[in-house]
């Protein structure tokens, strides 16, 4: 049996990452594993007020009740999925990678408590996306209102990453029953259309032709594989944050792995998958290579 670790800090958008977690581990017979770090501040509140000891029986106290209410939340949802809890006076973002090195997957939802205003990520979402080393989710929203048709949605460029994304794309789909849509965008200026005394002769369709035998042939396994999933490709000229978010509105799930080709070394979160970890409309999975 796996375990599923959900970040829980009281906020409503975690309970939404708690309600995924629990379809989730639900489908594949998995635990929840309920984790809410806290740091007890050395400064900046009224001594008179409240000492350092209090605070921190204060933040502790609050801490399990939003873990009990998780809980609760876990139950209502699926009865019959086991679930432990785990209260640690620790920086959250340190915590949640360490348990991410014992988890099937981690989840978040897309903002805390700590969130300000107009800020669609917490900071804690983007450093468990970066550092992580487990898949990551973060839950945007609900989509329980999808139907059975919702894709999972999975961007490949042909990197190790993305072919890491499609394997878990394709084992979510097995799972609920869902198909796959996978998408490939590419993007070139042509001298001809900057400098037209000048043309160039590129041929856009050429191109396309290209992306498409190279997606085809990075697929191919999965689709032999798994027949009983259909799979729909997708290659189009554009930018892939654009694009994804666009088949985001009515999809299940949106799949990225953490770097793409265009990926500087020793950059851990690319900037595909963290625009999308920010603005997705739906359910975000950032995979790395070597999950």
């Amino acid at each position: 049996m796996s375990t599923i670790v959900v970040g829980v800090d009281g906020s409503e958008s975690a309970l939404g990452a708690v309600r995924w977690a629990a379809e989730e581990a639900a489908l594949r017979a998995d635990t929840v594993r309920l984790v809410h770090a806290y740091v007890v501040p050395l400064h900046g509140y009224p001594d008179f007020a409240a000492t350092f000891p209090q605070l921190r029986d204060g933040m502790r106290h609050q801490g399990g009740a939003w873990l009990d209410e998780a809980r609760e939340t876990v139950g209502a949802v699926a009865p019959d999925v086991p679930v432990e809890t785990d209260l640690v006076e620790e920086e959250a973002v340190s915590a949640l990678v360490e348990e991410s090195r014992r988890a099937r997957i981690t989840v978040l939802g897309s903002r805390g408590l700590g969130g300000f205003t107009g800020m669609l990520v917490g900071s804690v979402a983007v450093g468990l996306a970066t550092h992580g080393h487990s898949p990551v989710v973060v839950v945007r929203r609900s989509t329980e209102s999808l139907g059975p048709e919702a894709p999972i949605v999975v961007g490949a460029d042909g990197s190790e990453a993305s072919t890491a994304a499609l394997r878990f794309a394709f084992d979510e789909a097995v799972a609920r029953a869902a198909p796959v849509t996978v998408v490939r965008t590419w993007r070139g200026i042509f001298l001809d259309e900057a400098v037209p005394r000048y043309p160039m002769k590129v041929d856009p369709a050429e191109i396309e032709d290209g992306e498409r035998a190279a997606l085809a042939e990075q697929v191919g396994p999965l689709r032999e594989s798994h027949p009983d999933i259909a799979v729909e490709t997708v290659v189009v000229r554009g930018r892939p944050v654009r694009t994804l978010l666009h088949h985001g509105r009515s999809a299940r799930m949106l799949v990225v792995g953490s770097r793409g080709r265009s990926g500087f070394s020793g950059m851990l979160l690319g900037s595909t998958s963290q625009a999308l970890v920010t603005h997705a409309p739906c359910p975000v999975a950032v995979i790395r290579s070597g999950e």
